[in-house]
């Protein structure tokens, strides 16, 4: 079956209503029915408890708080290098942006215009530059924490659709990432201008940052925006900047000349946050 195919039920699903609900879901108190439902993914998707700061299924009262769970202090040291793994994922592309586009799968690219909901003065500053693109799969950790040093200029919050981001609809649906609810976080960096995006999907019940708390629900019919200059909002490397409630895909954007890419990653690779992104320091 081709991959246009396979994800043609998807534009038939109530992605909207089925989103709503797993979120509603996510964040209940259910007890022991929470349990087992923190039970049964940890065993269909082999999720690795002994690494995570509280291993105690049962203590977990809702399954976000397992979902968004911490890890042990030392299991994800950083790297020495520029700039590190923001995730827990696998490669799904990175590389060249060619004058605006950003190659998503073969056949298919998008925008940088269309991934920062329209803002074409901030899209132009990574004109042939770079950018990474990281599916976080159900099993992984579902905290994103910062590559580099970064002092937070602005939020972008971008209405959109709720397709599933897996590979097979990566390959799929044209322009997923730029059609796709997201919310788009700009930094000033000593590289020049980084975006960070939290790009949402199907059953993703919200996105959360670390200065703003959840940003969504509630689901904004326009794109909103919060300016954060002159606030010195400033992050470390390998400090968490967000997290996924119900996990999805980040894509990084980087100035032309601005980094070279480390030599050993390749699309489809496995990532590990904190390993080296770029080549070393």
């Amino acid at each position: 079956m081709s991959d246009r195919l396979a994800v043609l039920p998807q534009y038939l699903l109530p992605k909207q209503a089925l989103t709503a609900f797993a979120g509603r879901v996510a964040n209940a108190r259910g007890g022991e029915r929470t349990t087992r439902l923190i039970r049964w993914f940890v065993r269909r998707y082999q999720v690795n408890m002994a690494e995570a700061a509280n291993p105690d299924i049962a203590s977990y009262d809702t399954f976000n708080a397992f979902f968004t769970r911490a890890l042990r202090d030392g299991v994800r040291p950083q790297a020495d290098a520029a700039l590190t793994c923001p995730v827990d994922g696998a490669i799904s592309q990175f590389g060249h942006i060619a004058q605006d586009q950003i190659f998503q799968a073969k056949g298919h690219h998008y925008s940088t215009t269309a991934l920062l909901g329209g803002d074409a003065s901030l899209a132009a500053q990574f004109a042939d530059g770079q950018f990474a693109t990281i599916y976080l799969s159900p099993r992984d950790y579902h905290r994103i924490h910062m590559p580099c040093d970064g002092t937070l200029q602005r939020m972008i919050y971008v209405p959109g659709a709720l397709f599933s981001v897996n590979p097979t609809t990566a390959r799929g649906v044209p322009g997923l990432f730029a059609r796709n609810e997201r919310v788009v976080c700009v930094f000033d960096t000593a590289h020049g201008t980084m975006v960070l995006t939290l790009v949402g999907a199907t059953v993703v019940g919200s996105m959360a940052t670390s200065w703003h708390g959840v940003v969504n629900p509630p689901r904004r019919s326009e794109v909103t925006e919060w300016s954060y200059t002159g606030q010195q909002i400033t992050l470390k490397q390998g400090e968490e900047m967000g997290r996924f409630l119900l996990g999805s895909t980040v894509v990084l954007l980087f100035p032309q000349h601005s980094m070279a890419f480390n030599p050993a990653w390749q699309p489809s690779k496995p990532v590990r946050l904190g390993e080296a992104m770029s080549t070393p320091r």
